[in-house]
């Protein structure tokens, strides 16, 4: 095996006596406070997702991978999963009352478990080297777990550990695909991080290490030609979310009880931050933007304090085949036809059109309609930025042709 993939080919720690529950770290059993924060504010019962998980585990079906736009509670998901899980926590009181707390599985996996927890969009914020980052990746993840079970050959690092506890590790990765973003042209970093994923998830040592696998990010797995990076994960997108569409965002009736508790109009809230639609729930709210809303008491667009915005005004700036005639239908209102099938999921490999819809779908700026293949503008918020980078978008033309009364207010 390569010596990069050191997380599994590395030297040296001691053993663990078995059953003994590691001190909190900074990636391994993290601890419940994360979640015990996004309790603290406006707070949705999500933990039904808890509920999904856990019968996953153990299974062929035990990696996860749920791509959503930002700002959609990618982190908030994150944050629960390791609270439930970790073993070197009592969350108990943290759940009781949620919707998990009900379900057949809540004592059986409570707190059970060895949790490593990786946020990518840190490390990459306190990398001196971003082209280094993969080794401190794996040197802290090592580091952590040595001290952790002492007496472990550092060779084979999560597997001996593994042994030594006599039990699995979940592991809980965000933002995963936020080095395809910032280092979106260094195809040797990216095929680096892709090895490392392979190791972790593609090895014939996988179903003895992890019990589950838990992925968030903006966009789903990298594919090379038609096949995913990593084809063992079951994914859930913007595209396709199958059984955890509930999940994605805020549902209509969540909305309307937050409405009724901060005493705020519903038909405004629903005019601003609804439109997005899938076949099994047809109305669900950009989160974020309703909690802002509920926060400042006041309807706008968020999505400009959210980096994802810059994107947009990128790829605005395309000139792909019918790229400009297609978002000004949309700003019409009308939908646009699409084939999301030939996006590669990474943010330089755009040959047409449909890519960068596909894209603009992934990072939220679009929703999709599954069954017309349709992409359309979902709200009066994103319908605002997206005038927004029109107008200072490079094409002239589009500015020009932006229809009458939709130019955004000073």
């Amino acid at each position: 095996m390569s010596s990069r993939i050191r997380i599994y080919n590395d030297a040296g720690c001691r053993t663990v006596q078995e059953g003994s529950v590691p001190d909190m770290g900074k990636y391994l059993n993290t601890g419940n406070a994360g979640f015990d924060s996004v309790k603290r504010s406006i707070y949705v019962d999500k933990t039904g997702m808890i509920a999904f998980i856990n019968q996953t585990l153990g299974t062929s079906d035990k990696l996860t991978c749920v791509s959503r736009p930002r700002r959609f509670g990618k982190s908030y998901a994150a944050k629960m999963l390791c609270a439930y899980y970790d073993k070197s926590c009592d969350s108990r009181q943290l759940f009781e009352g949620l919707e998990i707390s009900r379900d057949a599985s809540f004592e059986t996996h409570l707190n059970k478990y060895n949790v490593i927890y990786l946020d990518i969009t840190l490390f990459i914020s306190i990398t001196a080297d971003i082209t280094g980052i993969i080794r401190e990746i794996e040197s802290a993840v090592i580091e952590e777990v040595c001290r952790a079970f002492p007496g472990i050959e550092r060779a084979g690092t999560l597997f001996n550990a593994s042994a030594a506890a006599g039990e699995k590790f979940i592991m809980v990765i965000d933002e995963w695909d936020a080095l395809f973003r910032e280092a979106k042209n260094d195809a040797k970093l990216q095929r680096e991080y892709i090895d490392l994923l392979r190791s972790l998830f593609k090895s014939s040592w996988t179903d003895r290490i992890f019990e589950a696998a838990y992925m968030t990010g903006i966009l789903p797995i990298k594919r090379y030609g038609t096949q995913s990076a990593v084809s063992d994960f079951r994914e859930y997108t913007m595209l396709s979310p199958g059984r955890l569409v509930k999940y994605i965002g805020f549902t209509e009736p969540e909305v309307k009880a937050l409405c009724e508790r901060y005493d705020m109009p519903f038909e405004e809230m629903k005019y601003w931050y609804d439109g997005y639609s899938f076949s099994r729930l047809k109305s669900v709210y950009s989160p974020n933007s309703v909690m802002e809303a509920i926060k400042r008491d006041e309807f706008g667009s968020y999505w400009v304090r959210t980096e994802t915005y810059e994107s947009l005004k990128v790829y605005i700036d395309l000139d792909e085949d019918g790229l400009k005639e297609a978002i000004i239908r949309m700003l019409s209102g009308e939908r646009v036809k699409i084939d999301a099938g030939t996006f590669q999921n990474d943010m330089t490999n755009i040959q047409k059109k449909d890519d960068v819809l596909t894209l603009l779908i992934h990072l939220g700026y679009l929703a999709y309609d599954a069954e017309e293949e349709q992409a359309y503008i979902p709200n009066e918020e994103v319908k605002k930025e997206f005038i927004r980078a029109v107008t200072a978008s490079r094409h002239k033309e589009n500015q020009k042709s932006t229809p009458a009364g939709l130019n955004p207010t000073p």
